[in-house]
């Protein structure tokens, strides 16, 4: 069996008498795409920031590639390769799609933004960036301001910016939401070609993007993982059905 590059032991936050998680165990193995999924209010929001380090879980602990990771800061996981998409990147919408790119890059090698008028001619930023649209299917948009793209374009421009980050990890947060169906159709598409070469934790409502993507998935309800398992199982889970797909049996 592959090994564990993430794994949690009993993640527990509260805020008040709200208990969001409610000792979470959860392991996503190297190279699969595991998907996390559950009603509104279930948790997933918090679980997801106490994955990226934007939370700091009130007990339980957070390991990844081996090394317990549970105190360290956003860009400190980020450095070690865990990326979390549509939350740690910021797309600045006055620059183009290609700048973009290029900065992502930039801010993951340490460097200053301070000479970034030079360093848009700097083919070490400028031809990485461009090989990481084209894997996106961005290329052709590349000189097009970010402020034009569509709703999908800009989803598929911040995976991008998780990708310039050289991530072993990606955390994906709802990717799919609010696009059309073509839209839709084009990113679940880029991210099943992902799925031979990164990790991936998925949070996703549309359930077709998930039985399509995952080979696990996890099912989060009030802050308890009631079920783990193939999509298959999940599917014919008696438990996840009265819980989350509102049937009885």
């Amino acid at each position: 069996m592959t090994s564990a590059l993430l794994e949690t032991v009993g993640l527990r936050k509260s805020f008040g008498a709200l208990v969001a998680t409610d000792g979470v165990d959860f392991d996503v193995r190297e190279g699969e795409t595991h998907a996390v999924i559950g009603p509104n209010g279930a948790g997933k929001t918090t679980f997801i920031k106490q994955l990226s380090g934007e939370l700091r879980p009130d007990t339980g602990s957070v390991r990844f590639a081996g090394e317990d990771i549970t105190s360290l800061p956003p860009q400190r996981r980020s450095r070690k390769g865990l990326a979390r998409s549509f939350q740690i990147t910021s797309i600045f919408h006055d620059f183009s799609t290609l700048d973009n790119v290029a900065l992502a890059i930039q801010a993951h090698a340490g460097h200053s933004f301070r000479f970034w008028r030079d360093a848009r001619r700097d083919d070490a930023l400028v031809l990485p960036a461009l090989q990481l649209l084209r894997q996106v299917g961005l290329e052709h948009r590349a000189q097009v301001l970010a402020t034009r793209l569509s709703h999908g374009e800009h989803r598929q421009l911040e995976i991008a910016m998780a990708l310039a980050t050289r991530p072993s990890l990606l955390l994906l947060d709802e990717p799919v939401a609010g696009t059309g169906a073509d839209e839709s159709a084009r990113i679940v598409a880029l991210l099943a070609g992902l799925k031979r070469q990164k990790t991936i934790i998925l949070v996703e409502h549309d359930m077709d993007a998930v039985f399509t993507l995952a080979d696990r998935i996890s099912v989060l309800v009030y802050g308890r993982i009631i079920a783990t398992g193939t999509p298959a199982q999940i599917r014919a889970n008696a438990e996840v059905r009265a819980a989350y797909l509102g049937e009885d049996g």
